[in-house]
């Protein structure tokens, strides 16, 4: 019999991943905060910094995000980029990305596609397919949960609610986002998952050897210190 990872291990590949998290976390926060240091008036840093705050960010490490994307704590080079392009059968992809090396970041992705069978394209190429909205997931085990939730969202002034199974997924405009959220913690409702997300019109569906191939695509996109997210329009087990 094998030896299993050791504790030792382990802990490496958790502090490894988490590092990774509060890498993109910080990004994102530092590029928020150029809009304005004060989350009360900037919902992006406001959404950013509540995202940090559940991953168990310190706050010390929040503020010198905010004080260097607003200035305060000297200037940084980071921009945002979004890729478009195609994965294995054709799949839609959007990867936005932050970045000090834009040079070294297209290449890493254009790596990835062509390592799975898929390329870049223009831009414009996929956008169209997606739009940008407020999505909170919500676990709804029984009917009456699903019917509460129905209630609630629609009452806050949601879009539209899709129920799959034992989750509903609450659309909104990202402008109604955090009120939208909040009505529902305040009706008892604590998100499975919620974020304002680029959210494709249609899905195509992918089995067998493409629907591995994309899972590898996607693995390895995450992987990258310079990605901060990858929407896509395969119909996936895990999608939302």
């Amino acid at each position: 019999m094998g030896r299993g990872p050791s504790i030792e291990g382990r802990k490496n590949a958790e502090d490894a991943k988490r590092g990774k998290i509060f890498t993109k976390l910080i990004r994102e926060i530092t590029i928020a905060a150029r809009n304005g240091g004060d989350p009360a008036s900037n919902a992006r840093l406001r959404m950013g910094i509540d995202k940090a705050l559940a991953a168990n960010m310190t706050k010390d490490t929040i503020e010198r995000a905010v004080k260097r994307g607003s200035g305060a704590d000297g200037a940084d080079n980071m921009e945002e980029l979004r890729y478009e392009g195609y994965g294995p059968g054709g799949v839609a992809l959007i990867i936005d990305a932050m970045t000090d090396n834009s040079v070294r970041t297209v290449a890493d992705v254009r790596h990835a596609l062509s390592k799975h069978g898929g390329n870049l394209g223009t831009s414009g190429s996929v956008a169209f397919q997606f739009a940008r909205v407020g999505e909170i997931v919500i676990d709804t085990p029984t009917a009456e949960a699903e019917e509460k939730l129905l209630e609630a969202a629609l009452e806050a002034g949601a879009d539209d609610i899709v129920v799959e199974g034992k989750r509903g997924t609450v659309l909104c405009a990202p402008e109604d986002f955090e009120s939208i959220k909040a009505a529902l913690l305040g009706a008892g409702f604590v998100p499975l998952s919620d974020d304002v997300v680029m959210r494709p019109a249609n899905r195509v569906a992918v089995a067998g050897e493409v629907a591995e191939t994309l899972h590898d695509l996607l693995d390895w996109l995450e992987e990258l210190d310079d990605v901060q997210d990858v929407y896509h329009n395969a119909a996936l087990a895990d999608s939302p």
